[in-house]
């Protein structure tokens, strides 16, 4: 975690903005959390132990961690700007449950595959991908 710490300490520099004790609270917190989650749902996990950082302030440290490229803002259509860390991962790809939302994260070497032979029949050279499929978490479909 050190040398995330490091690139967001030298981006804020960069930018001309302060290193906070706050900020800092904010990214091992988000490091440390399950991935998607919103800026309102890394607020009420970090409230109880630190009733001194506001809603604004994770917001905006979550915007910035975006813009550093340490986090990557995420739609997943339920009108919420999620973030995921973007730190040693390789790709995966999401299930979401329309009932319930659940996020389920997965790789599969034949989809990664698929997706370089496709791009490569049409000569395109990929910057990045993301593959969603939305339908029903076994939860939701057992209370159905």
């Amino acid at each position: 975690m050190g040398s995330v710490r490091d690139s967001f300490r030298e981006y804020l520099s960069d930018h001309g903005l302060k290193t906070t004790r706050q900020r800092e609270i904010i990214l091992d917190e988000f490091l440390s959390s399950p991935s998607h989650l919103s800026a309102e749902e890394l607020y009420l996990r970090l409230r109880s132990n630190h009733p001194n950082i506001g809603y604004a302030t994770v917001y905006r440290t979550m915007k910035l961690l975006a813009d550093s490229g340490i986090a990557s803002e995420r739609h997943f259509g339920d009108r919420q700007t999620r973030y995921e860390p973007n730190i040693g991962e390789e790709h995966h790809y999401h299930l979401i449950c329309n009932g319930c939302g659940k996020i389920i994260e997965f790789e599969n070497g034949a989809i990664e595959q698929l997706l370089l032979d496709v791009a490569g029949e049409h000569q395109f050279t990929l910057s990045h991908q993301r593959l969603e499929l939305y339908g029903m978490c076994p939860d939701c479909k057992a209370r159905k």
